[in-house]
């Protein structure tokens, strides 16, 4: 059976798993990150979700195929994006060489978009890390499985697509949570701020995390000073994060309302793509017989 929130979010080891993710994200975007900064933000990444999914065939549509005019009524009808931006999106994947042209088959006039290898990689190490994790949870095979089924990635990443865009608690999983990850770098910023968690006890009010170099931050994750500051003094306003010698000196802390926002939506994330595997690869870990 695949791993349902409630139960994900009781198990402490999932706790560590999510930091270990975190953490793997960041080493993502260190590697290369104008394909990273893709997952820096929330619209970014669902346009990304939207785009791979039209392109194998998203579940309830009647065709498969990405162009410009489907994607951009796509991300307007779920709510992802405007018009512009969903189309601005579009022309730095083609200028990144992340999307590339090709011809229709069927309809010479439309000009289909695909992904690049490039794209294909590193979306499918994003989809590797999570199986990786979940497999360390229940002993389950889910990512030796996928490796050896080139198809099986194709027929996943639709569900998985599909299955977030009608998430609310993908979409919408807290305040905090949504200030970060709507920000231009956020979700890095705040990838950042819970990797630094050691251990985290549920009943604290605050986790505290030591000292943060802002100088640091910014230069990481290429975002201005006045925007980083923006972020954390409206995160610090909403009682979110805090400095014992404010501002921003001494230990920095998070409160156990943002911590469970992030956990909460981890969760759900894991237990869509956890779900999408079990449809596509069969059960992670086969039901032994009792013994009677």
């Amino acid at each position: 059976m695949p791993h349902k929130v409630e139960n994900l979010l009781k198990n402490d080891a999932f706790f560590v798993a999510v930091l270990h993710c975190a953490r793997e994200m960041l080493a993502i975007y260190r590697e290369s990150p104008r394909i990273a900064s893709i997952f820096a933000a929330q619209q970014r990444w669902l346009m990304a979700h939207a785009g791979f999914a039209l392109h194998f065939g998203f579940p309830g549509e009647p065709r498969l195929g990405l162009y410009s005019g489907r994607f951009i009524a796509f991300a307007v009808a779920n709510k992802i994006a405007s018009r512009n931006t969903a189309a601005a999106f579009l022309q730095e994947m083609l200028a990144y060489r992340f999307l590339r042209p090709i011809e229709s088959p069927t309809d010479k006039r439309t000009r289909l978009l695909e992904p690049t290898e490039t794209a294909h990689e590193h979306f499918f190490r994003w989809l590797a890390t999570h199986l990786l994790i979940l497999d360390s949870l229940d002993g389950g095979n889910r990512l030796e499985r996928i490796s050896a089924d080139p198809s099986a990635f194709s027929q996943i990443q639709p569900l998985i697509s599909r299955a977030i865009i009608d998430s609310d608690a993908v979409r919408d999983p807290g305040a905090t949570y949504n200030l970060f990850n709507w920000a231009n770098s956020g979700g890095l910023v705040m990838d950042y701020l819970m990797s630094r968690i050691e251990t985290f006890d549920r009943d604290a009010e605050r986790v505290y995390i030591g000292p943060l170099s802002l100088k640091e931050i910014r230069n990481q994750f290429m975002i201005s000073n006045t925007h980083l500051k923006r972020l954390l003094t409206q995160a610090a306003d909403m009682g979110s994060v805090g400095w014992t010698q404010p501002p921003y000196k001494g230990d920095t802390w998070l409160s156990r309302g943002f911590v469970l926002e992030y956990l909460g939506y981890q969760a759900a994330k894991f237990a869509v793509i956890d779900r999408a595997a079990e449809v596509v690869l069969g059960p992670a870990v086969k039901e032994t017989a009792s013994p009677r």
